[in-house]
């Protein structure tokens, strides 16, 4: 059961962080308002959540043998995508989140949604947020074919 238990979880945070993500993204394509900035740290929180849940759970099948050996998935080409594809959108992610952990304490202390995240950065932020969502999106596919045994060394001809 715990087999299960890891990849539903795995798999639900999946859909919790391309949310999020693009709930984040949405928020800030719009003006800046306390608004539109409480919608994005929303999504943000989802998101980060979210990202928690897929790299510990992600760890513990690959690591614990609860599925396969570490071995397996080292030498499959689509967990090496989808391991490149979250390093792209870990990548990514520094400077947003640097970012809006910034937003928020300036938040706390007063200061206006307007002068705290300017037009052109949020707007940054919602660009790189949907270029991470797609990315997520692409690594269910690679997952999904990973599940399926297509990158495994057996399966290549």
């Amino acid at each position: 059961m715990l087999r299960v238990s890891l990849a539903a979880i795995h798999l639900l945070a999946f859909a919790m962080a391309i949310s999020g993500v693009f709930t984040r993204g949405a928020a800030l394509r719009r003006p800046v308002s306390a608004e539109t900035l409480h919608r994005a740290f929303a999504g943000d929180n989802h998101w980060g959540i979210a990202a928690a849940l897929l790299i510990a759970t992600g760890l513990w099948r690959l690591l614990g043998g609860i599925e396969k050996a570490t071995s397996y998935y080292v030498y499959d080409t689509f967990f090496r995508q989808k391991m490149t594809a979250f390093l792209i959108i870990f990548i990514l992610e520094l400077w947003p989140m640097v970012t809006l952990i910034r937003w928020r304490r300036a938040l706390r202390r007063g200061a206006t949604p307007e002068a705290t995240a300017p037009a052109t950065t949020a707007r940054r932020i919602a660009a790189i947020s949907f270029v991470q969502g797609t990315l997520m999106v692409v690594m269910v596919v690679f997952a999904t074919a990973m599940a399926r045994g297509y990158g495994s060394s057996e399966n290549i001809r």
